[in-house]
């Protein structure tokens, strides 16, 4: 299979990246970083997410922040949105794309959010219905793909179900991620091909984490597969609560960088993403975790 001449970046640092940091991040910082990755050429950037701030205090204040930055056209903003509730108050932040996110592993269903994933899939029914009447899209995310921290290896055929339950629901997009960073290439390829029989190659995306070191690979691989749409962090931010020494997601600077040696248009440049991926780790008071920049600020 040849790989795929264009793909597309989903930035999630300043939902899926902010959200695992322990100091309080301000609405002025938060919307700079939305600002500088708009200005980086990214078309998809995931901005915050409407839960409670009681289980996720660094995503209080997600409306402010929608309110806030300078929306340039062509450029997606969307929001997780897990319930209802979630999905109205994206609605009354003007957000037009919402994502729900569902287990492959029953444990890790269990300890993220309390219930089954067949409970967790009935959860998003009033939403899809919600977003059809509002015109909204809807993509899914599946998490533990390659691993769960409770339960080791999840079959290919287990996240093929959730993926396809998902896509039949109406998710546009199903992003197949590796919450705790354990897969290797061989296994992502076998997890796409399983699940690509029970869902259009075209439909799927891969959201890898870097905790031993694989994600690179894992993205590689999955290019191999047809898989033209990643889901990134800047400067590699994030991790997981519920899953102990998960590291951040894959760093867009890297996957940038790779997509960039292979002759791939992502239309993002460069330059504009290591400053922003410097800014944020300024305001973090942080190094930053994308090996490309590491090795750019060393020069």
């Amino acid at each position: 299979m040849p790989l795929p001449s264009h793909v597309r970046l989903i930035e999630v640092g300043p939902r899926d990246g902010l959200q695992n940091e322990a100091q309080p991040i301000s609405i002025a910082d938060k919307v700079r970083l939305v600002d500088a990755l708009t200005a980086a050429g990214l078309d998809y950037i995931e901005v915050g997410s409407f839960v409670s701030p009681k289980w996720v205090p660094q995503m209080a204040g997600s409306a402010e922040v929608f309110a806030q930055i300078q929306r340039k056209p062509g450029v997606t903003y969307g929001a997780l949105a897990p319930n209802l509730r979630g999905f109205e108050d994206a609605m009354a932040a003007g957000v037009k794309e919402v994502a729900v996110f569902a287990a492959a592993s029953e444990a890790f269903s269990q300890r993220n959010i309390n219930c089954s994933i067949s409970e967790s899939l009935e959860r998003f029914v009033p939403i899809m219905d919600a977003a059809r009447q509002h015109g909204v899209s809807v993509r899914g995310y599946v998490s533990c793909v390659l691993g769960c921290p409770y339960e080791g290896d999840v079959a290919p055929e287990q996240v093929a179900l959730v993926a396809r339950e998902l896509y039949a629901m109406g998710c546009y997009e199903v992003s197949l991620g590796d919450t705790i960073g354990t897969g290797t290439a061989g296994a992502t390829r076998r997890m796409f091909e399983v699940v690509g029989a029970q869902v259009p190659r075209d439909k799927l995306a891969g959201h890898f984490h870097d905790t031993y070191g694989q994600a690179m690979a894992n993205v590689y691989a999955s290019l191999l597969e047809g898989i033209a749409v990643f889901d990134s962090s800047i400067a590699g931010l994030g991790g997981c609560p519920y899953a102990k020494g998960a590291s951040g997601n894959v760093a867009t600077e890297d996957v940038l960088y790779l997509l960039n040696g292979l002759g791939i248009e992502t239309g993002v440049d460069m330059q504009q993403l290591l400053v922003a991926g410097q800014q944020i780790c300024d305001v973090l008071g942080r190094v930053t975790g994308s090996r490309v920049a590491k090795a750019r600020s060393a020069q």
